[in-house]
């Protein structure tokens, strides 16, 4: 059965399915974006025997493929690889009425995603998400950038897909760390507003990163359900109900660029761990009961993700960490908002927290 959830956005709104082995069908649904033309595939190398799925079904509907594979990992949202995609998709000759195809992971998904936002002005762009981080988050809502020296997602654009189509049976060859990760933004939206989906997770998120296909269907379509209604009501982060999505993440960003950007500390865990800083500094402040800070690192422990700075293996002084907080994209005349908590399933965004307090907490945070 084939689950479809819509992004709601009037004139660009775009249907999200969701089915096992929809990879290998995926031709039913890009063959009328084809056009009679060669559709470009951007994966990474890791990706390459998805692609040969994917380009065997597309021949198999008389669609003509090319791939272009890039190479894995963080370090690919850079300059240089926007420049070498953009050369390269306009060396096919790329027309704005085109749909360029982007299986792979967060990162090939953000990338694809902006080179297709200024590639003639704007061309059409698929998600084919290939991890559980990508499929439960960073593929829907428009969101594309490269990250710069100066920190994560610095330069990007808002560009939605014309149609996201998401198989978890390509999960089975993703290496536990990185279902692990993705995870994370799992259970994200159970803290953001929803207690019982938190519960939820308790409960079956072991059982959904060993691979129970049940639990990952549900969790994904659940996850996908809940972001479709934060991007269709606040698409471009402007009354702050999208923002609710930045839970764990201003934390984790400025992790994840005292790591390097590296697999020192891979995206999701970075939110995980930021999402136990959040809870933390809640409780400091006398916002959150302990108890449910405590539940949600817990929560880590038990599916091995971490649970502070300790777990995430990051000894820098507080105002490391702050510093590089400071280039955040959402700050705004010297100040960055905070996704803090009054419980779980209580999350709110708070514009005036102090940032001395913040390298206070870190400070005292074990490492």
């Amino acid at each position: 059965m084939t689950r479809q959830i819509e992004v709601a956005l009037g004139d660009r709104s775009y249907p999200i399915l969701i089915a096992a082995g929809l990879l290998a069908r995926a031709a039913d649904h890009l063959a009328p974006l084809a056009r009679g033309r060669t559709m470009a595939i951007v994966t990474d190398e890791n990706v390459r025997p998805h692609c040969a799925t994917l380009q065997a079904a597309l021949a198999e509907a008389g669609v003509r493929s090319e791939a272009i594979v890039l190479p894995p990992g963080e370090a690919t949202k850079s300059w240089s690889q926007l420049a070498a995609l953009c050369d390269r998709l306009l060396d096919l000759g790329i027309e704005r009425g085109d749909h360029v195809v982007a299986l792979g992971g967060g990162v090939v998904g953000d990338l694809v995603g902006f080179a297709c936002a200024i590639l003639k002005r704007g061309c059409g762009f698929v998600q084919i998400p290939t991890t559980l981080l990508a499929q439960v988050d960073s593929s829907v809502g428009g969101k594309t950038a490269i990250n710069t020296r100066a920190g994560k997602n610095l330069i990007g654009a808002f560009h939605q897909p014309a149609m996201v189509l998401i198989d978890p049976d390509v999960l089975d060859t993703l290496p536990p760390r990185e279902v692990r990760a993705g995870y994370a933004e799992v259970v994200k939206y159970g803290l953001i507003d929803d207690p019982a989906f938190f519960v939820w997770c308790e409960a079956n998120g072991a059982a959904l990163i060993a691979g129970d296909p049940a639990a990952r269907e549900h969790a994904i379509a659940h996850a996908v359900a809940a972001k479709a209604r934060i991007v269709a009501a606040d698409e471009h982060e402007t009354n702050g109900t999208r923002a609710l999505l930045n839970l764990g993440h201003t934390f984790g960003h400025a992790l994840e660029a005292e790591a390097g950007f590296s697999q020192r500390l891979i995206h999701g865990e970075g939110v995980a761990a930021g999402c136990a800083l959040a809870f933390a500094f809640s409780v400091a402040h006398g916002i959150c009961p302990a108890a449910d800070a405590d539940r949600v690192a817990a929560h880590w422990r038990h599916v091995g993700l971490p649970d502070g700075l300790a777990a995430a293996g990051i000894a820098a002084a507080g105002a490391t960490l702050v510093d590089h907080m400071r280039h955040d994209k959402k700050m705004a005349a010297g100040t960055l908002p905070f996704l803090l908590a009054r419980g779980i399933g209580q999350t709110y965004l708070d514009r005036h927290v102090d940032l001395a307090d913040v390298q206070t907490f870190l400070d005292a945070q074990p490492r």
